[in-house]
């Protein structure tokens, strides 16, 4: 049975892989533990094997997780899961990055409660790419306006924009729909080149990450390949 490090290798040397084959820069796509469920302890193995970034989708288990690794100084916490309005403090105080903002409301919310003297609170625009009723996300249309209303924000810096693509597509219609959330950030940059750098696709996952990174992905959330199957129960706090 492969360990967390060894699982780390791998999938760090297919993301060098598909980032080579791909014609880009090595080093423009960072990986993303996707830790939800895990224990502190594997996350600490994980981070003693030269992991850095951590998703964590439920808040009070990754507060639990930040305070049992407050000692790793290297840790980078990311938001990724969906967001009520009730958690968007702890959410700005603790975290760096936050993948999953899909309205207005949260991202002025995050913007006020980030506590002063913190840098600027990374943020991505979630986009319902499939338009799948049972996926959290803004539509297509939605975006335009969302954008130059967070760039207006003071303490936070939209980065650019995240999806997860329904999983049972073909490969075609898969690597189709990575490929129109590039499109769209490609033309949202353009619109408003006032709205902050706009550099980052959240994209891709185990499975499919080398799809994701022929199309432009510059975050791929892994965490089955890392840390193994989920858990087969998980109750959230």
């Amino acid at each position: 049975m492969s360990s967390i490090a060894d699982n780390i290798g791998s999938v760090t040397r297919r993301i060098q892989k598909a980032t080579l084959k791909a014609g880009r820069d090595p080093g423009s796509v960072r990986l993303l533990a996707v830790s939800k469920t895990r224990q502190p302890d594997e996350l600490r193995v994980a981070a003693n094997a030269g992991q850095v970034a951590f998703g964590e989708n439920y808040l009070q288990e990754a507060l639990d997780k930040i305070e049992a690794l407050k000692d790793l100084d290297q840790i980078e916490w990311h938001f990724i899961g969906p967001i009520q309005s009730n958690k968007t403090r702890q959410i700005a105080e603790m975290f760096a990055w936050v993948h999953s903002v899909d309205r207005l409301k949260i991202a002025r919310r995050l913007s006020e409660q980030r506590p002063p003297g913190f840098p600027p609170l990374n943020l991505c625009l979630q986009v319902n790419i499939n338009d799948e009723d049972s996926k959290s996300g803004c539509t297509l249309s939605e975006l335009p306006e969302l954008v130059d209303e967070i760039g207006d924000l003071p303490n936070v810096k939209l980065r650019g924009l995240m999806a997860i693509p329904d999983p049972d597509q073909s490969e075609a219609d898969l690597r189709m729909s990575f490929r129109k959330l590039a499109n769209t950030l490609r033309e949202l940059k353009r619109a408003s080149p006032e709205a902050g750098p706009m550099d980052t696709l959240s994209m891709g996952m185990s499975d499919d990450l080398e799809i994701a990174i022929a199309e432009g992905a510059t975050w791929v959330r892994v965490g089955t390949a890392l840390f193994g199957a989920r858990p087969s129960k998980h109750s959230q706090s």
